[in-house]
C-alpha cells in the first residue's frame, strides 16, 4: 500500500501534467487566432480531459491488482 506522502506527490504530478496541458492548448488555440473565451473554453476542456484520463487509468490499474 503507497504511503500518504507518494499519493499526495502522485496527485500533485497529474494536476500539474493536466495545467501544462491546459496552458499548452489555450496558447495554441490563441495561436490559431481564436479569442480569449474560446482559448479559455478549449484549456478547460483538455485540462478534464487529461484528469479524467487519469482517473479512468487508475481505475483500470486498481481492477488488476489481486
Amino acid at each position: 500500500m503507497p504511503t500518504p506522502a507518494v499519493v499526495v506527490l502522485a496527485s500533485t504530478i497529474v494536476v500539474v501534467i493536466a495545467a501544462l496541458a491546459g496552458a499548452a492548448t489555450a496558447k495554441l488555440a490563441r495561436l490559431d487566432g481564436a479569442s480569449y473565451p474560446t482559448a479559455l473554453t478549449r484549456a478547460a476542456g483538455a485540462f478534464t480531459t487529461v484528469l479524467a484520463l487519469a482517473a479512468a487509468l487508475t481505475t483500470a490499474l486498481a481492477a488488476l491488482r489481486p
